[in-house]
Order: structure tokens, then sequence, then C-alpha cells
């Protein structure tokens, strides 16, 4: 029997592979308020500048913000509020003991609905220097010119 992952990704943080070096991904649950997931499914949210902290062996996300919701009331949320993450408790332990190395954070992905549910997608993440930012851009500028050559020569 074949199961199918129903994954919408609602918002992507492109920002984070180009600022950092991202290994040991991980997909952890999201507690939001009502108005915040009506606004996210209408696609008012964003990842930029946002990070995850642990404290007292809790997962929180930081500067994460979702639009306040159009036909909200005045019980609607804070954009920018800070927001528990749900992982396992050894999963929690392990990214705390990670990042406990010099320069390495918890970097948000992307955020996604699965079977209805938010999910966000978590990496470690350490900063990129200037030339490594530079290397990249020059590798995705190669990249887009070998595409370009390939389709070209396929159209004539």
């Amino acid at each position: 029997m074949k199961t199918t992952t129903s994954r919408h990704v609602l918002i992507a943080n492109r920002r984070a592979s180009f600022d950092y070096f991202l290994s040991d991904f991980l997909e952890v649950g999201l507690v939001l308020t009502g108005t915040e997931i009506k606004s996210l499914r209408k696609g008012g949210g964003s990842l930029k500048d946002s990070y995850v902290i642990v404290r007292s062996n809790e997962l929180f996300l930081l500067n994460m913000h979702i639009a306040p919701y159009e036909q909200g009331t005045i019980f609607n949320h804070d954009p920018l509020r800070t927001r528990k993450l749900l992982a396992h408790h050894h999963e929690i332990l392990k990214l705390h003991k990670a990042i406990q190395e010099k320069g390495l954070t918890i970097v948000p992905t992307q955020l996604y609905l699965k079977h209805g549910r938010a999910k966000l997608e978590i990496a470690i993440g350490k900063g990129k220097k200037n030339y490594d930012k530079r290397e990249s851009i020059k590798n995705k500028e190669n990249q887009r010119k070998l595409d370009k050559a390939i389709k070209g020569d396929l159209r004539d």
C-alpha cells in the first residue's frame, strides 16, 4: 500500500540557504491560533529574519511575521509573537547540544501544510562568510548559463 503525503508549501525561506550552510533538517509542529492559520493559508506570512531558540528544553520561533487576519475581530493575533514549536524531547536536546558550538544557529527553512496541519522545517545553520556567498552567486549564475545554453541547443 502506497501512502502519499500531501505537502503544500506556504512560505519558503530562500534566504536561509544563501546566508547559512544548512544541515540536520527536522520537521516540527507549530502552536498557532485560529486567525494565524487562516492568515497563513491566504499567504500572509514571512520567515525573513526569523530564528529558533531553545528555552527550558522547549523550542520557540522568534520574529516570524504572520499578517493579521482581515476578517478577524479585536481578538486578532500579534503578528510577531513568539510561537512554540512541537518536537520530541530527544530531538530538542540534540538541537540544543548542536547550537552550543560556535557559529551555529537553528534556522526555519519552510512552512507547509501536511495533512491539513502546519509544519515547520528547521535546520542547523552555520553562517557563511562573504566569499562563500560570492561563490554561491557565481555557481548559481554558471548553472543558469549552462541551463540556458542547453535549452537554446534544444530549440535549434
